[in-house]
């Protein structure tokens, strides 16, 4: 009695086995190749480049994002001050080595300032601080046609509210602004460019390659 019960109960399982691997067999033949390893994310940068062109996904909020994630983005000052310091300078040779990678984006510099002084003071203070920051990416290597016109907010968003003096509220910050061109489809175009090269060079490998063309040959050696 029992051996028939474990007869019965494995060709139950076997018969169970071969109609789910009959079944897949028999669906591979209705879906795309591929389709069992998909996890959910087949298909999400044809989204992202149809998001882009049809204007659902702003192509410049998002390289703004992914500049803000990669580099310091904000520059600060000393008290009524728009000289750079070491780590100002620093940032700001961080943001060229990033703009020189994408010369098809152009880029603004914000300033601004505490809360102690005249609002024109502060005004003037804050527009001194960003061509300040411009002038540095330009000695950086970056063009200044792809730096817009420096907009100073003075005084009015500060990070801390408080009429003392506050180093975070005196500061720069650079932001992505648009493209070089202003037509959109070549700005559409140039987004693609810039997706594109970087898919390229993440799939390149780092070289370690030695030059040795230059090097003298000693003849005793």
């Amino acid at each position: 009695m029992r051996l028939t019960v474990k007869l019965t109960l494995a060709g139950s399982a076997l018969l169970a086995f071969a109609a789910c691997t009959d079944q897949k067999a028999f669906s591979s033949w209705y879906q795309e190749a591929g389709g069992y390893v998909d996890d959910g994310t087949f298909g999400n940068s044809t989204m992202n480049n149809t998001l882009v062109q049809t204007g659902q996904l702003s192509y410049v909020i998002d390289l703004n994002e992914r500049f803000a994630a990669e580099v310091p983005t904000t520059v600060n000052f000393e008290f009524n001050s728009a000289i750079l310091d070491g780590a100002a300078r620093d940032a700001i040779r961080k943001q060229a080595r990033y703009m020189a990678q994408f010369p098809e984006v152009r880029f603004r510099v914000y300033g601004h300032t505490d809360l102690v002084g005249s609002d024109a003071y502060n005004k003037s203070l804050g527009l001194r601080r960003a061509k300040a920051v411009v002038a540095e990416l330009a000695r950086n290597g970056i063009s200044r046609a792809r730096l817009e016109a420096m907009v100073s907010y003075g005084e009015t968003q500060p990070l801390i509210v408080t009429q003392d003096p506050e180093r975070k509220n005196r500061r720069t910050v650079t932001e992505v602004s648009g493209f070089v061109e202003t037509a959109k489809l070549v700005m559409d175009s140039r987004y693609a460019e810039i997706i594109h090269r970087e898919y390229i060079e993440s799939a390149t490998a780092p070289s370690e390659l030695v030059d040795f063309g230059a090097r003298e040959i000693d003849p005793g050696q």
